[in-house]
């Protein structure tokens, strides 16, 4: 996410370090820098202008704070701009007092609106919400079908009416049933379009006058760049929008259409799509990104995910075990499980501060997923005894596992050795009160 982007900017920031004193000079030859990172990242060219011209503004000649070194200050206002540029952060979908309420997701064809209308209802039952979906695309055959399977794979209940051909008879048909069940929120996925193709565009114009939903969200691909930004313009002249959802952001290296978009269209970002997994959808927080793209990491993120995949009170027996060095194979594979629910490692290292850098020099393996399900294979080859006790696991039980798990005895041995180091370790840390003199922690 942003790679390019991150990358040039902190190259930059470095530069700006090495330096004891800014002169205006300085801080305008950095700004220039900037500005042409901002553009190659497909910007808009008005935004990034605009954005230069404010950090200029507030730097050169300001002030700068006793704690913070000039180039420090330049990093602090490039960092506020920024959240001005993407925020402010938009509220939390809230049922009306009426329920259910209505989202009604929009967007071009090819964009990911089936897929995110199953991600947000996920979402919204996560809040305690009791969503329900409607496959509102009479024109694609296999979208009913997909969001019904989508649907049922997370246990969310799908209107779909395979036989109607009008999307307003089926989004009002839906929305009996939705009601007759008690939902909170009803999302409507419709058909994609062209927002150039008048006939479809004056449906949805129809549909909304209709319907009247608490929310429109048009559904764009980041990937395409300052064409979500157009599209995004001319959905919001034709059938207005209270939001965006950008899809594929995990995949945008560039980043043009998440800085631009709000800047152009005056439309607030609501949720980012940063992967295929179903809970691959996050709520929009302009300074978090914000921090993402300088390198500062997201450690609110982070740790807002590892409560989602972590049991508090297997935490509490996780530690005791941990000081007790009685932390076996089996409390690793349970760890090891969850840490796969909280998404792709490289997107968790780049959440810690300090990391963001450096994942991104480490080789391509270090990421590699399979690795992981290797391990796991491993694990699931022992019997419940040997995870308990691994001590007992010889030449011939290796051998075993290793057949078994499709790896070698070399595998095998790897992962016991790291295993018992880990154990070792973490008991000298825990018997030292934490920390032991001379270990050095990135974070």
């Amino acid at each position: 996410m942003f790679e390019i982007l991150s990358e040039k900017l902190q190259e930059i920031f470095r530069k700006l370090g090495g330096r004891g004193r800014l002169t205006e000079a300085d801080v305008d030859a950095a700004l220039r820098e900037v500005r042409i990172a901002l553009l190659d990242a497909d910007v808009n060219y008005r935004v990034v202008r605009e954005f230069i011209g404010r950090v200029r503004e507030r730097t050169v000649g300001a002030e700068v704070l006793g704690h913070l070194s000039p180039a420090q200050q330049v990093i602090k206002t490039v960092y506020e701009e920024l959240v001005n540029l993407l925020g402010p952060a938009a509220p939390r979908l809230q049922a009306p007092a009426q329920p259910p309420g209505i989202v009604m997701l929009v967007g071009l064809q090819g964009s990911g609106k089936t897929t995110t209308a199953a991600k947000l209802a996920l979402h919204l039952r996560r809040q305690g919400q009791r969503p329900h979906l409607i496959a509102a695309d009479p024109y694609r055959p296999a979208a009913g079908v997909q969001l019904e399977t989508l649907g049922r794979q997370r246990d969310i209940p799908v209107y779909y009416d395979p036989l109607a051909r009008d999307t307003l008879t089926i989004a009002e048909g839906g929305l009996r049933r939705a009601r007759e069940a008690g939902a909170t929120w009803v999302i409507l996925d419709t058909a994609g379009r062209l927002h150039i193709d008048d006939a479809l565009m004056a449906e949805l114009e129809a549909l909304k006058a209709r319907l009247r939903p608490d929310e429109v969200l048009l559904v764009a691909d980041a990937m395409t760049g300052q064409d979500a930004v157009r599209t995004a313009e001319e959905f919001q002249r034709r059938v207005g929008l209270t939001g965006v959802i950008l899809t594929k952001l995990d995949g945008d290296a560039r980043g043009g259409a998440a800085l631009s978009i709000r800047a152009v269209t005056g439309v607030p970002i609501r949720f980012i799509g940063v992967g295929e997994k179903p809970d691959a959808l996050e709520p929009f927080y302009p300074d978090r990104l914000a921090s993402r793209i300088l390198g500062m990491g997201d450690v609110l993120t982070l740790i807002e995910k590892a409560q989602e995949a972590f049991d508090r009170e297997q935490a509490k027996a996780l530690e005791k075990k941990l000081r007790t060095a009685t932390f076996s194979l089996e409390d690793f594979l349970k760890q090891l499980q969850q840490v796969k629910k909280m998404g792709p490692l490289q997107q968790l290292l780049e959440m810690i501060p300090g990391f963001s850098q450096a994942a991104r020099h480490l080789p391509a393996e270090a990421f590699d997923e399979r690795q992981l399900k290797r391990i796991e294979a491993i694990i699931l080859s022992m019997t419940p005894e040997e995870r308990r006790r691994p001590e007992i696991i010889d030449g011939s039980r290796k051998r075993r596992i290793a057949r078994g798990s499709g790896t070698s005895v070399q595998e095998v041995n790897q992962l016991l050795n790291q295993f018992f180091q880990t154990r070792r370790l973490m008991k000298e840390l825990m018997a030292g009160g934490g920390r032991r003199p001379g270990l050095r922690f990135p974070f």
